[in-house]
């Protein structure tokens, strides 16, 4: 693998734990990673998938910057683009998308070449790959299984970003194949019902549901936290 870069795009204004780090917000991811270490003291988590109920409800931004905070705590952290019908992980690194998940399940190139180093130690990328015309079978495949249980081996976690889990199949197909799942939503813009329903198709999969991390929360200067994860 080539030598990570000394630095991120300025562009890159959402990876804001790697960017900023002693800002409020980059605090919150770290105590999003704290409470989900309590919530699991009694389980080896070592793949969480993060979704949300509709698009642009922050899924994206908090799976990378969970990703970051994690390699910050030293673990050794795999962020994987799995949503192959409208990725943003490569764009959000500067990372050029030619190979990534999908080639590999479909065999076209291997892990050690698909997987990209980041600027941020401990953290490194699976784009999503040239977009397939078939997504829900390559994740639903014998393939992604036995791609996860190896990327496992060389990972302490894997970070998954998926799709909308109300919008496709692709985010159940992914949550009933990894240890746990976080639900994103945005504060004043989720329909209820929405939410709702997504929490049981959550609970109904072989996954955990760690909590529900809430967006966009209208903060007073007094107030320690815009985000947060519950049961």
């Amino acid at each position: 693998m080539k030598n990570r870069k000394k630095h991120l795009d300025v562009a890159q204004r959402n990876l804001i734990a790697f960017t900023t780090p002693r800002s409020l917000m980059s605090e919150q991811y770290r105590t999003l990673r704290t409470n989900i270490n309590f919530s699991s003291i009694d389980q080896d988590i070592k793949s969480i998938v993060i979704t949300s109920a509709a698009p642009s409800e922050g899924k994206s931004t908090t799976a990378s910057n969970l990703a970051i905070v994690y390699a910050q705590e030293g673990k050794n952290v795999l962020l994987i683009d799995g949503d192959m019908r409208r990725p943003t992980m490569h764009n959000t690194f500067n990372i050029r998308n030619i190979h990534g998940l999908s080639s590999v399940l479909s065999r076209q190139s291997s892990i050690e070449s698909s997987v990209r180093v980041t600027a941020i130690n401990g953290l490194d990328i699976l784009t999503c790959g040239p977009i397939p015309p078939n997504p829900a079978e390559l994740l639903s495949s014998d393939s992604m299984d036995i791609l996860i249980a190896k990327l496992k081996t060389m990972y302490d976690l894997l970070i998954f970003d998926s799709p909308p889990i109300l919008s496709v199949a692709d985010s159940q197909i992914l949550i009933n194949k990894c240890d746990s799942a976080i639900l994103v939503l945005s504060s004043g813009e989720t329909v209820k019902h929405d939410a709702i329903k997504a929490k049981e198709i959550i609970n109904s999969s072989k996954s955990k549901l760690l909590g529900v991390v809430l967006n966009n929360v209208t903060l007073s200067k007094k107030s320690m936290y815009n985000s947060y994860l519950e049961s």
